[in-house]
């Protein structure tokens, strides 16, 4: 099922999601179903659970080619459960990020360069793996969601960051960006 994806402004979006204690609670799979349909039918590259109002620590990314993000390399699809982030170098780079609950939007974020990253995957495997570039920037974006905190709350220059036919106004996203409907 396709679910509402909430907008920053929302309080719930501010919090931090509390643990998965039950890895067999059937309401699990549907909510990892459900979070995987939401984000493939908004065009995301990821989606945390607290995104669709689920007070969760659980998220989802991945993609394969994304019209968001057309110049990107592919990430594996991973769903992560009580995910944990470790920064494995002090190089930061900044890179335009947009998210599917600030929407129209894109600013430019520092994120770590290199990261480890693991939790619990949907079969209840534990998984850690490195990452580097855009897979670490997309899954420290999706992880500070876990934490209730939004893209725009990393933004240094704030002159870095508004709507996408603004800034972008002759690409592709901007074109793709005024085909959809609004809210």
């Amino acid at each position: 099922m396709i679910r509402e994806i909430l907008k920053m402004g929302d309080p719930r979006l501010l919090q931090v999601a509390r643990p998965v204690d039950d890895l067999d609670d059937p309401e699990l799979k549907t909510i990892v179903v459900d979070l995987y349909e939401t984000m493939v039918a908004a065009g995301g590259v990821g989606i945390a659970a607290p995104q669709v109002g689920v007070d969760l620590r659980l998220m989802i990314f991945g993609f394969e080619t994304s019209a968001r993000y057309p110049d990107e390399k592919p990430v594996p699809l991973v769903t992560l459960i009580n995910p944990w982030l470790e920064v494995l170098t002090e190089d930061v780079e900044e890179g335009w990020e947009g998210c599917l609950s600030v929407p129209g939007m894109r600013g430019l974020v520092p994120r770590a360069t290199h990261i480890r990253y693991g939790g619990t995957l949907d079969d209840g495997s534990e998984t850690a793996r490195e990452a580097k570039g855009f897979h670490a920037r997309v899954f420290q974006h999706e992880f500070d969601h876990l934490n209730g905190v939004l893209y725009p709350h990393r933004i240094r220059d704030m002159t870095q960051f508004g709507f996408i036919d603004a800034l972008f106004p002759d690409s592709d996203l901007a074109t793709l960006e005024k085909l959809k409907p609004a809210g």
